[in-house]
């Protein structure tokens, strides 16, 4: 019930960080999720799974190791893997300022779109689990906007 009332009854455009929140969300007639993990290969069967059932099953990729992945394992009947790439915001979670993130961008931007598609850049605020107070949190949110539209912008 939280789920849709955040989504205004849309059932769209949630993110999990679990693939058992995933299947429950789809469950409840959720369509559009982003799983909002790296997918490790062994979880990959079931990431296939969902996103052949629903209309968009989106995933975060952090290498080219799970871009190759990816391609190798393509989806059927027309479907494609969605995916967003994973930057870092100050938590060593991946890198807006490293060149190989904008490779990796370039990379799948440009590589097979029709197997894996670039939806977006995703970046997780964990630094800001220490703060102790809301202006060091705009801060953070601060210095990760310019720094995921510095990357967007290359």
């Amino acid at each position: 019930e939280g789920a849709e009332l955040a989504t205004g009854g849309t059932r769209r455009g949630i993110v999990v960080s679990t693939l058992a929140e995933a299947r429950f969300f789809a469950a409840g007639g959720f369509d559009d999720i982003l799983y909002a993990f790296p997918v490790p290969r062994w979880r990959l069967a079931e990431c296939s799974a969902l996103a052949q059932r629903l209309q968009a099953f989106q995933l975060l990729l952090d290498s080219p190791q799970g871009l190759e992945m990816l391609l190798q394992n393509p989806l059927p009947a027309g479907k494609r893997w969605l995916v967003w790439l994973k930057l870092d915001c100050g938590n060593a979670r991946g890198s807006p300022t490293d060149p190989e993130a904008l490779a990796l961008a370039r990379a799948i931007a440009q590589g097979s779109p029709e197997l894996v598609t670039l939806v977006g850049v995703y970046a997780h605020c964990g630094n800001t689990y220490g703060c102790r107070d809301i202006p060091a949190v705009q801060a953070i949110a601060r210095d990760t906007t310019a720094a995921v539209l510095e990357f967007v912008a290359a």
